[in-house]
């Protein structure tokens, strides 16, 4: 279990073991309890109440003060079997999304509830397909590769659910499926958290950031791997992990990265600026290291920057690495010989981006 799912985990025992006042009773669930044990704890389970989780909301706002939304994985006993083709069961007992009046102040804070991911059967979720992560076929690299705890809902209804001061829900939705309802997004807290930070670390140095667009952020196996590895995704891209966007600043709101570094051309060198708030924030949180890619525009884009929180220190530009930590010396220069090599060949992707 990685680092991230403990962490879900842990908030999700937190807010079911604390006393928030008067249980609501629920018809539904409290009908369905008769015939099944786990129903009946879920028809006994409250739903939160803003006042007393007022004070623990203010804490979960992130290290940026910016974050309005916290997501957590149903406890086991919200895992009811799927019987009588029925798997509405959590979503009957207890809301998706429910929302904490006073917990911030600038917005209003959500704590949801995400769906299981024992509910993706055959590769999908109700209707919106997903595809496979990896580790769902033994070939996980590792703890940070292993298949994400759950799933977040989007409905039309709730898609603008603001999850921090500058993020909605659908801003990090696959691009895809567009007339499917609902969706399902992996996102992690860390993520939104970093993404605040860098656009803090923006304006303290007296750069603009009121508009930042997300140009991709959660990408489903099954999309990710669509157009195959000419589209320019790595296999084991972070995006599937929910921990990964692709990102550009437009305050002027042409639709493209602005002019950050003020020297009348827009390119990669105002996406190094940003990478090097980045820079500025790992220094400050080294917990929230992770990778960042330089892409220059092409016929379908403008440039952007790649920002992730994979828990190591990854670089590199237009799809090639150009650094990393905690690598030998004599690995370094091996690394940097392949590195010049792909380059003459046309250039590599990075893995993992």
């Amino acid at each position: 279990m990685n680092a991230s799912d403990r962490r879900a985990r842990s908030a999700a025992l937190f807010c079911s073991m604390i006393a928030v006042g008067a249980s609501v009773p629920v018809f539904q669930a409290a009908a369905q309890a008769r015939g099944n044990p786990e129903v009946a704890a879920l028809a006994r389970m409250p739903v939160v109440d803003s006042s007393s989780l007022r004070k623990a909301a203010a804490d979960f706002a992130g290290k940026s003060g910016k974050l309005l939304a916290r997501f957590v994985v149903p406890p086991r006993s919200m895992q009811i079997p799927r019987i009588s083709g029925n798997l509405t069961y959590t979503s009957k007992a207890v809301p998706a999304i429910q929302e904490i009046t006073g917990a911030s102040k600038i917005g209003q804070f959500s704590l949801i509830t995400m769906r299981s991911f024992g509910d993706k059967i055959a590769g999908s979720v109700g209707s919106y397909r997903i595809g496979f992560w990896p580790d769902e076929r033994g070939r996980a690299r590792s703890e940070a590769y292993e298949s994400p705890a759950g799933f977040i809902e989007v409905t039309r209804e709730n898609q603008d659910t603001r999850i921090s001061e500058h993020f909605k829900l659908r801003d990090f939705l696959t691009h895809d499926q567009e007339h499917v309802w609902p969706k399902y997004l992996v996102l992690r807290e860390d993520l939104i958290d970093k993404l605040e930070l860098v656009i803090q670390e923006l304006h303290d140095n007296g750069i603009p950031a009121r508009n930042v667009q997300v140009l991709s952020g959660f990408r489903t196996p099954q999309y990710n791997l669509r157009l195959g590895d000419r589209s320019g995704r790595a296999r084991d891209s972070r995006h599937q992990y929910g921990d990964a966007a692709d990102i550009y600043i437009d305050s002027n709101g042409d639709g493209r990265m602005d002019d950050l570094n003020r020297d009348g051309r827009v390119n990669s060198r105002d996406v190094r600026v940003v990478l090097a708030a980045v820079e500025r924030v790992e220094r400050k949180y080294p917990e929230l290291v992770g990778g960042t890619g330089v892409y220059h525009s092409t016929g379908a884009h403008g440039p952007f920057a790649h920002i992730d929180v994979r828990g190591s220190r990854v670089r590199w530009s237009s799809g090639v690495r150009v650094a990393r930590s905690s690598r030998s010396k004599s690995s370094t220069r091996r690394k940097s010989a392949r590195t010049k090599k792909a380059v003459s060949a046309g250039g590599a992707k990075a893995r993992g981006k």
